[in-house]
């Protein structure tokens, strides 16, 4: 069965086993998951009311279409979620591999680091899914229904949390790879995603926080 049709409890029961899979990386893809659902929510409780149809056209418009896109990313990073706990089993299975000879040593070997590489593409996919989405949380802050600001402040959270975790399991797994313009392209990829996302995150939940206090 696929981690994405469990029941939410089954699959906070695999995550709390003894295997290390789905660990981190499919947990980060479920937070960001989580964190586009709620802003989908939002615009859910927005769309149908007669405020939004008084906003000005172009907001409706752009509203109506990140609503869409916010769809879309919802579902690569569902999709994201077993594709992450995939590349984890494949490197346990590269690391498996026979080691006697010198052919199977660099057969494993070039194995271990394809699987690494594939280690690092799928929670790169997580952080760049969940860094678009976050770029939205402000607009929907301004423009969507204002009885859901908490849950704009929430989704902010989930979001950048599941982008932080997939950025942690790109950095764990550099140290297996050889090439070191790779490592440091990487390296710089997520320092520099991991300043602009926290500025966002930042940014957000501390204007949620003064709409949401009293006389703020």
């Amino acid at each position: 069965m696929k981690l994405i049709d469990m029941t939410v409890r089954d699959f906070v029961y695999e995550v709390d086993s003894a295997s290390p899979a789905p660990g981190g990386g499919s947990v980060s893809s479920v937070s960001a998951a989580l964190g586009t659902g709620l802003l989908r929510m939002i615009g859910h409780l927005t769309i149908p009311k007669k405020k939004f149809n008084k906003l000005d056209e172009a907001v409706q418009r752009d509203f109506v279409n990140t609503h869409e896109r916010l769809k879309a990313l919802e579902h690569k990073l569902l999709d994201l979620v077993d594709r992450d706990t995939d590349a984890f089993n494949d490197i346990m299975h590269a690391f498996k591999m026979p080691k006697e000879t010198d052919t199977e040593k660099k057969k494993r070997a070039k194995a271990i680091e394809q699987a690494t590489m594939k280690a690092i593409e799928v929670p790169e996919g997580i952080a760049d899914v969940a860094f678009e989405a976050l770029q939205f949380t402000d607009f929907i802050r301004q423009h969507g229904n204002k009885n859901a600001l908490s849950d704009v402040g929430v989704g902010t959270l989930m979001l950048y949390a599941g982008l932080e975790g997939a950025c942690l399991n790109i950095k764990i797994n550099l140290p297996g790879i050889s090439d070191d313009a790779i490592v440091a392209s990487y390296a710089s990829k997520v320092e520099d995603m991991l300043a602009s996302a926290k500025q966002i995150k930042d940014e957000i939940l501390e204007k949620i926080h003064q709409d949401l206090t009293p006389n703020g």
